[in-house]
């Protein structure tokens, strides 16, 4: 299709009687070429029916792959370690646990309406940049000391004596532990006064 191009004068506020009309440009008459559709006048009715002939053969006396591997990661982990004793950023909000001050870091699972040592109220996350362990517990009290205020506010008066933060060291946090366990105590030492039900 050719391209048509028109003008157009626009009236500039001039009275005159001089009335212009419209210049049209000439046409491009060259035809645009039109696309050609041919469909083949056979198909094919011969289609190959063997396979080739120097196809290699698989080779034989490959062991065979197991198939007894477990359905998920967690069957490949152990629940707990050693005895009763967790890392303590595997515990969950509601635990209680014991404490041994000859294992930090470590937990001891206890159920919540026998004696224990603590209750974990809150987890919280360390995020920044920290190089040393002070820098690290500083920040850790800092994460717990509100949810572990407001909860023990909730307690019966003398069921809670103490509080009880786990935080990594710097050579955790630098490996990605970042997590901090809030946690309320019946006394602020180990194998002391403990706890014997479930926090309110």
């Amino acid at each position: 299709m050719g391209a048509v191009i028109a003008a157009v004068l626009v009236a500039t506020g001039d009275d005159s009687d001089d009335k212009k009309e419209p210049v049209e440009s000439s046409k491009d008459t060259t035809p645009e070429p039109t696309p050609s559709l041919s469909v083949p006048s056979q198909i094919p009715t011969e289609l190959p029916t063997g396979l080739p002939s120097d196809v290699p053969s698989l080779p034989t006396g490959i062991p065979s792959l197991p198939t007894d591997f477990p359905s998920d990661l967690n069957s490949l982990v152990p629940s707990s370690p050693a005895g009763d004793q967790v890392p303590y950023y595997l515990l969950k909000t509601g635990d209680c646990f014991n404490v041994d001050s000859s294992k930090p870091g470590q937990a001891a699972k206890r159920s919540c309406n026998g004696p224990h040592d603590a209750e974990v109220v809150e987890f919280a996350e360390l995020k920044g940049t920290y190089t040393t362990d002070q820098a690290l517990k500083k920040a850790a009290a800092a994460l717990c000391e509100g949810p572990l205020q407001r909860k023990a506010r909730n307690q019966p008066s003398g069921t809670v004596r103490g509080t009880l933060v786990q935080y990594p060291d710097a050579t955790g946090y630098k490996v990605g532990i970042d997590n901090v366990a809030c946690s309320l105590a019946g006394d602020s030492g180990p194998g002391k006064r403990k706890l014997t039900k479930p926090l309110s």
